[in-house]
């Protein structure tokens, strides 16, 4: 009973951290629509978001090298260490975002500091996701795997939540001058002094069984090692990740800017809606977690496949000429629940596939790279084909990209009966 309680302190403790890492993450474009023009004054609206979305990108093309170096981290050093490590990095980068001066002030050297910062906190939540995903899969039992590895995306979903919540609460507070002159910053000095305490938490984590049962003159983890090892898993982990991250991102973060810029919501209606509808995806991940546990992984992989591919272009047609807030919001919980077939396990999927001396690499790095070329592009994608006239185009890119999802889940093992991690 002990070890019980233990294991779920270290679940609930690896959650928490993994939080406050993603608040940290999506401030940044729950609070762009206000920044923009401090960091990016020349052009119209949508020139300013293109702009803020290119930077946003940028912190994702550093995810593959956060992966790459923290992966190895958690694999070598342990994945508390790696868990720990990844969340001062994001402390350190929303510090900086919170604390530079605006290009009325600096100049240039504005935007450059901002394109720093993200990839100081693209390197870390390019270790953050291998070594969460990682530790939340080894620490949970083998019948109740995808239940507790749901709630991976139940906190990065929290996160996002958490960052519309304080982004409201400025909102109420604030004018929208008082938001675009200085509110904004606040967010991130809050997100820098949650990460701090978070570093602290992970630091007093317990390390998992599958680590410490790794024999001392074990393979080592690197990058080479793993693609001689697993080129199959490392290419289908990548697909997957193509098709199910540009579906989340064009669906979520995307989405806020899509309501504002297209369907012609205000700011803050626009933020109603979405975190509405997340609240509801966020809570929906345990119930497919635990389906998952029950009958499988692949007929839910593939239930988002064929549905995500079904309706991604007559939803976005819908939205564009939603009339009222509660017709959008009953729209965008369509893709989304057919979205969460696939978010509460893509954590697990990924970390079955590995042994335990590379599984963190193993579950970062391919992750990292098709995160970095389809979900972090798909805000600058989206504007790129709105801004030449022929925005129709984002939806079928996003209908394409899962379809080379789906391809890569009919490839897949069915990892509930082969699964690599062997601990309980």
């Amino acid at each position: 009973m002990a070890l019980d309680a233990k294991r779920l302190k270290s679940i609930i403790g690896g959650s928490a951290g993994n939080l406050v890492e993603w608040y940290d993450w999506y401030a940044y474009t729950a609070m762009s629509i206000y920044f923009a023009a401090t960091f990016f004054p020349k052009g119209d609206q949508t020139a300013q978001f293109l702009n803020t979305a290119a930077v946003f990108a940028v912190g994702f093309l550093m995810r593959p090298i956060g992966a790459w170096i923290m992966g190895r981290y958690a694999d070598n050093h342990g994945r508390k260490a790696g868990l720990a490590l990844s969340v001062g990095l994001m402390c350190a980068g929303s510090l900086m975002i919170a604390l530079t001066p605006g290009y009325a002030t600096i100049g240039v050297a504005a935007p450059a500091i901002l394109v720093i910062a993200r990839m100081i906190q693209g390197l870390s939540v390019g270790g953050e996701y291998g070594a969460s995903a990682t530790y939340l899969s080894e620490m949970a039992t083998r019948d109740r795997r995808g239940f507790w590895s749901s709630f991976q995306y139940v906190t990065l979903i929290g996160g996002q939540l958490t960052a519309l919540g304080v982004t409201l609460i400025l909102q109420a507070l604030l004018s929208e001058a008082a938001m675009e002159a200085w509110g904004w910053r606040v967010a991130f000095f809050l997100g820098a002094a949650l990460a701090l305490g978070v570093y602290i938490l992970r630091r007093r984590l317990s390390e998992t069984a599958s680590f410490e049962a790794l024999a001392k003159d074990r393979p080592k983890s690197g990058a080479l090692a793993l693609w001689r090892a697993h080129p199959r898993e490392f290419l289908i982990v990548a697909a997957i990740t193509a098709g199910g991250s540009l579906a989340f991102y064009a669906y979520t973060t995307y989405m806020q800017k899509f309501l504002v810029n297209t369907t012609g919501f205000d700011k803050q209606t626009s933020t109603l809606i979405m975190t509405a509808a997340l609240i509801v995806f966020m809570c929906i991940q345990p119930l497919f977690g635990h389906l998952a546990d029950r009958h499988g992984r692949k007929p839910y992989l593939l239930l988002f496949g064929v549905g995500g591919m079904a309706v991604s272009v007559p939803i976005f047609h819908a939205l564009a000429a939603a009339s009222t807030p509660l017709v959008a919001f009953g729209l965008i919980l369509i893709p989304l629940t057919l979205l969460s077939a696939y978010t509460s396990i893509s954590a697990l999927i990924k970390a079955e596939l590995f042994p335990a001396h590379i599984r963190a690499l193993g579950v970062a790095l391919p992750y990292a790279i098709g995160n970095a070329a389809f979900g972090g592009t798909a805000e600058f994608v989206a504007l790129w084909f709105k801004s030449e006239g022929v925005e129709a185009g984002f939806y079928w890119y996003v209908t394409i990209i899962i379809g080379l999802a789906t391809i890569g889940f009919l490839m897949l093992p069915e990892t509930k009966r082969t699964s690599l991690i062997e601990e309980d």
